[in-house]
């Protein structure tokens, strides 16, 4: 087979941990082989940020206007322990956030569904989509340890020097305080980028916020879309047969749960992040959600949903064999081939795309998997690979397409 020539280059944003392992074999066996791959690198992975300050991070997500599509792995998000793992110089934010606040937009996350693995809720018979807010919240929050006495407020101050304030919490003792906020034009942009998806792909669009207990901070999400829907989208929605809804979160989820499937479910950014992961694995495992951030300028950035699979990793190190399912991040892959293969005119590219991923549904539909779809699947005796196998079985497919 001929390899297929690019013409513009993919950002590629390298990860951590097990991903970043996967990551390697991915294009050792997928795409090298079949692709004359074209990439500008940026290495996330938490050594490097560290190094650079996490200007790499940046770097990235400026990179990702530059050319219009990205692909990443996954990254580690620091905690207390990891600064002692790692020797970092600071508990960095997460490069999910970071990169998203550069790029605003909306994630879309959906269930990748194959047959022989069949959801843990039995009414759920279509795939449901998470339309995540890719701003601000707790992603881009301020935190205060309070060391005791003493009164925390909310100051306002304008540029003509006027002020607004509201008291937060008067202390008696040590506690701490979270700052969050988000953007009006962002919140519009969420609201029209699920707008237009859901007419993209008729299908109805669900928002849930906790509006009766955030008067000011939900509730201007909730006005936001409502104010947008009634003026622009409407008579659409009536003529492709769709409805929007608004709800609170907690009755959304009851809902969920109880439902069918097959509607878009628009949820503010932390929000999302929970039931993202919820929804894809009730469908089968974390490792089976596609996930893209749409920015409203036409930036396009592919990611697997899920994390560095740390445990995986040790055992890696260790010489141990792993498991490891690669498929959210192979899509993550072919997500930003198609996409790269549209912009640029390239059907063979897109048809390399559709493949791959026909291949993965195939291979393991004909029976080979990874451990944690073999424990889940309806199928008898599956063939357990691990986590090179699985990729190798993949690769095998795909040569048969």
């Amino acid at each position: 087979m001929e390899k297929i020539t690019m013409k513009t280059p993919l950002v590629e944003m390298d990860g951590d941990e097990m991903t970043r392992i996967l990551w390697q074999m991915i294009k050792e066996e997928l795409l090298l082989p079949f692709i004359e791959l074209k990439t500008e690198y940026y290495d996330l992975g938490l050594e490097n940020r560290n190094a650079t300050d996490d200007r790499v991070t940046v770097e990235s997500a400026e990179a990702t206007k530059k050319y219009g599509v990205a692909v990443k792995c996954a990254t580690i998000t620091p905690n207390a322990a990891r600064m002692s793992e790692y020797d970092l110089k600071e508990m960095w934010k997460s490069p999910n956030g970071t990169i998203r606040a550069i790029l605003d937009g909306t994630v879309f996350r959906a269930p990748i569904v194959v047959k022989g693995i069949e959801p843990c809720v039995r009414n759920w018979k279509k795939p449901i989509t998470i339309a995540r807010h890719a701003y601000g919240d707790v992603y881009k929050n301020t935190e205060m340890k309070i060391p005791g006495k003493g009164r925390v407020e909310l100051v306002y101050t304008a540029d003509n020097g006027e002020t607004k304030k509201e008291l937060v919490h008067q202390f008696d003792g040590p506690g701490v305080v979270q700052g969050q906020h988000n953007l009006c034009g962002s919140i519009e942009s969420f609201a029209r980028s699920c707008f237009n998806y859901a007419l993209d792909i008729k299908q109805d669009l669900w928002f849930a916020t906790k509006d009766t207990i955030s008067k000011q901070y939900d509730h201007t999400f909730k006005d936001i879309f409502q104010e947008i829907f009634d003026a622009e989208y409407k008579e659409k929605f009536d003529k492709a047969g769709i409805t929007y809804f608004y709800t609170l979160i907690d009755d959304a989820v009851a809902r969920v749960m109880k439902s069918e499937g097959g509607y878009i479910w628009a949820c503010k950014n932390y929000d999302g992040d929970v039931m993202s992961d919820m929804i894809s694995s009730a469908f089968g495992s974390l490792a089976m959600m596609t996930s893209v951030l749409v920015s409203p300028q036409g930036y396009y950035e592919y990611e697997a949903a899920h994390g560095t699979v740390q445990r995986h990793y040790y055992k890696h190190l260790a010489g141990e064999e792993t498991s490891t399912n690669s498929v959210a991040t192979i899509f993550a892959w072919t997500g930003a081939l198609r996409k790269r293969g549209e912009l640029d005119g390239l059907p063979e590219l897109v048809g390399f795309a559709d493949k791959l991923e026909k291949a993965c549904i195939q291979t393991i539909e004909g029976g080979q998997m990874t451990k944690d779809l073999a424990l889940i699947t309806s199928q008898k005796d599956p063939i357990v690979l691990d986590s090179l196998g699985f990729i190798r079985a993949i690769r095998k497919t795909l040569e048969t397409l």
